[in-house]
């Protein structure tokens, strides 16, 4: 909005050429909404404890210690949908399409887990809306979202072709990280296979959401290496010099990523152990579902598994602990996800989750230098 409203005014205020770069605006947006969310933060958390009353349910078979929890209100997640959303409603520009189809899928995934609280609140009870009301709801709104991404990729390999030149198959075309100039043509199958990517993103931070401040910092800097992939993919310099498609107006992006680490630093605030609010469904599935659709939206959907290995890892820890037990009856884990197990292992709540923001901090730089070593 800013830029639409003052920009024109650039030839009288030469400080208002600045909105001409998406890394002003992002600098911008990241502060904006760290600030937003720190000052509706209080307000927002007495909200939530006035409505919801004992607060988030807590698992009777999980750690003793999160018993001490009973009364921490959820739906924190609502706090950053708002830092966010206001943060780059400001300091977008209002063409940037690649924004709004991103913004699709962290509405509707944020709608989804409210729901998702609300009917656990209700409830009073761990289980939430069906899975499989959910799950059809996942589906419908990435294909929308994906439907949009395909066709900003159609247009952008019209314009080259208009200039005389072979265009690379940037609306369906799935690229590697380590290999320069090489896209896998999916055709329609590109559209279940980015919803894949969405829904797994989306759940996956989902189960990682069990420990004060452990899903929110991973969140943070997966937005922070795809903010830079997001950069160099909407800039042609960059582009052809790190070898990676290039994505016309996908810089705006950008922004969008640098609102979600300002809105991560402010929710963080709160969320630090012991935690005064959880980010709840609302959170997780809205930020996930965000990641990967990002993922989707520059076209490094493998290297989304690899900055978010750490949401991988505690995915793969349910999977292997659900079909070890149908098959044998037996866990490999104490519990999962394998945040838990640690916890039972003895751990404290602090270590585990500090040791696992290592992880994810190395695996986001391993994931940042794909970007070169092609």
């Amino acid at each position: 909005m800013l830029f639409e409203l003052l920009f024109p005014f650039a030839e009288d205020f030469i400080g208002f050429n600045l909105l001409r770069f998406p890394t002003f605006r992002a600098g911008g947006a990241l502060i904006t909404a760290l600030i937003i969310c720190l000052l509706l933060g209080p307000a927002v958390i007495r909200w939530l404890k006035r409505k919801q009353g004992e607060g988030q349910p807590i698992r009777d078979d999980g750690p003793e210690s999160h018993l001490k929890k009973v009364g921490t209100p959820t739906m924190g997640g609502v706090l950053i949908l708002l830092s966010v959303g206001v943060s780059t409603f400001l300091w977008m520009r209002f063409d940037a399409e690649y924004v709004w189809a991103i913004m699709i899928v962290t509405i509707g995934f944020g709608a989804l887990g409210f729901y998702d609280d609300y009917q656990k609140l209700t409830k009073r009870s761990t289980d939430g809306m069906p899975g499989k009301l959910k799950l059809a709801g996942q589906i419908i709104i990435s294909f929308m979202a994906t439907y949009w991404l395909m066709r900003l990729g159609w247009a952008e390999e019209a314009t080259i072709t208009a200039k005389g030149l072979e265009a690379p198959d940037i609306a369906t075309g799935l690229a590697f990280p380590f290999v320069k100039d090489y896209l896998i043509h999916l055709g329609w199958f590109f559209l279940p296979f980015a919803a894949f990517v969405m829904i797994g993103a989306s759940n996956a931070v989902n189960l990682t959401d069990g420990l004060d401040g452990l899903a929110i910092v991973p969140i943070m800097m997966a937005a922070g290496v795809f903010a830079l992939i997001a950069y160099f993919a909407g800039n042609a310099v960059f582009a052809k010099w790190l070898q990676i498609n290039h994505l016309p107006g996908s810089g705006e992006l950008a922004i969008f990523c640098a609102a979600l680490i300002g809105a991560g630093l402010g929710f963080l605030w709160f969320n630090a152990p012991p935690a005064m609010v959880f980010m709840g469904d609302t959170g997780s599935l809205s930020m996930g579902g965000a990641l990967g659709a990002i993922a989707v939206a520059v076209k490094h959907e493998i290297v989304l598994a690899i900055v978010g290995g750490l949401f991988v890892l505690e995915t793969l820890s349910v999977i292997i602990q659900v079909i070890s037990f149908k098959m044998t009856g037996k866990r490999v884990f104490r519990m999962a996800p394998i945040h838990h197990h640690f916890e039972q292992k003895g751990w404290k709540e602090e270590t585990v989750v500090v040791r696992f923001w290592i992880i994810a901090a190395i695996l986001a730089i391993i994931g940042l230098a794909t970007l070169k070593l092609r």
